[in-house]
């Protein structure tokens, strides 16, 4: 059975240090010991290491050695319309997975009237969502988790590759699109209405290249992960 992997907040001199609720889950839920062995990560490498002592709500571990991290094939920016929070949650989990290195949620025009406020008071149940995938698939650290930000803010982002996920017909698959490249590869995905034409206008005249996932129409959920996997297997491709 693989080791639990968790994200510390500091590393000096050989030891680390864990505070907070998943502190407490490691003493009080998987009941560990003085000596149990776990993988830690400080954002930057990861660690073999055993627990040391325990505080009141900390954990602190002694650092056994260091282990070797893989970093994804492709660095990918998704900027994600909000959608129903429950199916928002499962993209920021998924995309996790698939090893997105930031997501920005973004208010459209067909988004569910009010969900740009709820997102802000969402932030931090979603900042311990991405933590957690994050760690359950051993990744070095979670995705960056931006502020939700209007579409217009969304489409000036600059980067060599900026893919459309369009849902109308007459869009080029999206596979023969992608070029291996260093640079962030930025993914837009609309919100469970579509896009409005107006913001299609918008997107191409600010650079964005409209692309398609096949003939049938997706939930915004599944075109979100659908893309980012096709990405990750072309990447990961020699």
């Amino acid at each position: 059975m693989a080791r639990r992997m968790f994200y510390v907040q500091e590393v000096q001199d050989g030891v680390a240090h864990l505070r907070g609720e998943t502190a407490q889950h490691i003493r009080k839920v998987l009941r560990a010991e003085r000596g149990q062995r776990f993988e830690i990560s400080n954002g930057e490498e990861i660690f073999l290491a055993e627990v040391a002592d325990f505080g009141k709500d900390s954990v602190e571990f002694r650092l056994i050695e260091t282990l070797p991290s893989v970093a994804p094939a492709a660095r990918v920016h998704l900027l994600q319309a909000l959608i129903k929070f429950d199916h928002f949650e499962w993209v920021l989990e998924k995309a996790t997975e698939l090893g997105v290195e930031r997501i920005t949620p973004v208010y459209a025009l067909r988004c569910d009237k009010g969900l740009d406020l709820a997102a802000v008071k969402r932030r931090e149940r979603w900042l311990r969502i991405v933590a957690e995938s994050g760690q359950q698939c051993r990744r070095l650290s979670p995705p960056v988790l931006d502020e939700p930000v209007r579409l217009r803010t969304a489409l000036d982002v600059e980067s060599p590759q900026k893919l459309w996920l369009e849902e109308e017909s007459g869009a080029p698959a999206i596979l023969p699109t992608l070029r291996k490249s260093q640079e962030p590869i930025q993914v837009l995905c609309g919100p469970e209405g579509g896009w409005d034409p107006r913001e299609r206008a918008d997107a191409k005249v600010s650079g964005w290249e409209a692309v398609s996932l096949g003939r049938q129409v997706l939930r915004a959920e599944t075109a979100a992960i659908s893309a980012l996997a096709v990405i990750a297997a072309f990447a990961e491709a020699p």
